[in-house]
């Protein structure tokens, strides 16, 4: 029980001087929590009523959703103007939890013999027109039975929309060329374009190297080590394996390429316009850039 509660209920037997020695409270403290009890309730009020509409959020979401985007939800919804900090104490008060990515599994791993791209992007993931700037990345997905399986992305940076992808049950350089020529499939041509990706030994090859250079792309590397120079393709990553790879039934992340065509990539696109923490919890198709769309 609260203890300033506790003095109030037995005040009239015991006295508040009395109680509040007994406690260890305070009597200003006790007074000027009887004074706010009105605005108090009031304030409870309002955190029942919004973590309602949280809990209708998070269930959208497929209970994936965790307080940063469920507050950008609100905003552009609703047009509340609530804090995120608010919105996560009322989730943890509440027992409403987001999905968590379980042990990493490592995918970049750099070849120290291989030729390095020099760094084209310098962490700015904008871009004013679509077909110029990209970003690639591989990734995991877990499946059944412990197993993975590996999906390559280039992601447009001034629409924020996939432009190729792939995937195998592999990491080898085939998977992020079969990406590239995804793209290059879509765009009609990447000429003149920038590709920027990790230090991984399937970005540094000579034969990813030569699917470039085919492709008319410019190579650009981030540095070996900080995802934050490959920040926007490290963030679509870890939002499509939270979302729509999330299993229902089993509350973890997990994919099934159950059709798989010949050039490596799957029969179930992976959701561009999923919202990335890069582009303010936004998806693609809510940002100013919704004009540029892929052909």
């Amino acid at each position: 029980m609260n203890r300033f509660q506790c003095v109030a209920d037995l005040q009239r037997r015991y006295g508040v001087k009395r109680l509040c020695s007994i406690l260890g409270v305070s009597r200003s403290s006790f007074y000027y929590w009887r004074r706010t009890a009105v605005d108090r309730a009031a304030r409870e009020a309002a955190d029942a009523r919004l973590a309602a509409r949280i809990r209708a959020v998070h269930k959208e979401s497929d209970g994936t959703y965790g307080a940063p985007r469920i507050t950008a939800e609100l905003r552009e919804t609703n047009g509340e103007a609530v804090n995120h900090k608010r919105v996560a104490r009322i989730m943890r008060a509440f027992g409403i939890e987001g999905v968590r990515l379980r042990r990493r599994h490592r995918t970049t791993v750099p070849d120290p013999a291989a030729a390095k791209a020099p760094d084209l992007i310098c962490r700015d993931f904008t871009a004013d027109e679509p077909n110029t700037k990209y970003v690639g990345d591989i990734t995991y997905l877990p499946i059944d039975g412990g197993r993975f399986c590996y999906l390559a992305t280039v992601i447009d940076l001034a629409s924020r929309r996939l432009a190729g992808w792939a995937i195998a049950d592999h990491m080898r350089v085939d998977v992020v060329a079969d990406a590239l020529a995804a793209a290059v499939r879509t765009r009609g041509s990447l000429a003149g374009s920038i590709m920027h990706t990790a230090h991984g030994a399937q970005y540094t090859s000579r034969a990813f190297a030569e699917v470039c250079r085919s492709a008319g792309v410019r190579q650009s590397m981030s540095a070996v080590g900080p995802s934050a120079d490959n920040a926007l393709a490290e963030s679509f990553n870890a939002t499509f394996k939270r979302e729509p790879c999330k299993d229902e039934r089993a509350g973890q992340p997990s994919a099934r390429p159950d059709s798989t065509p010949s050039d490596g990539s799957t029969a179930t696109t992976p959701d561009a316009d999923t919202p990335a923490s890069d582009n303010d919890h936004q998806s693609p198709s809510k940002t100013p850039s919704t004009s540029h769309q892929l052909r």
